[in-house]
């Protein structure tokens, strides 16, 4: 569990099972099955570590403006065209 900040506020027990019972009656918030969680749980990347490796590097505006321009994931999707050239171009 992340560090919590300081000052931060537990419900008690009381209002706990307040909080509790609203999220049980509001039906756009039904919470999940054991069985729904066991499906899940192989989707969890808990404690995973990165294979990544942070680098400084240099690319021409065009390449970086291309990239942007079609959302926040670009240093992803940058990272999967690399992989791809990188498998039509080895040896």
């Amino acid at each position: 569990m992340p560090a919590l900040k300081p000052n931060t506020l537990f419900p008690s027990d009381e209002e706990n099972a307040q909080i509790t019972a609203a999220a049980y009656a509001d039906p756009d918030a039904v919470p999940l099955t054991d069985a729904e969680w066991e499906r899940v749980k192989p989707l969890l990347r808990v404690g995973q570590q990165s294979q990544k490796q942070r680098i400084a590097i240099s690319f021409d505006t065009e390449i970086i403006d291309y990239f942007r321009a079609r959302g926040n994931d670009w240093q992803s999707r940058m990272n999967d065209a690399l992989k791809d050239w990188l498998k039509e171009h080895t040896v």
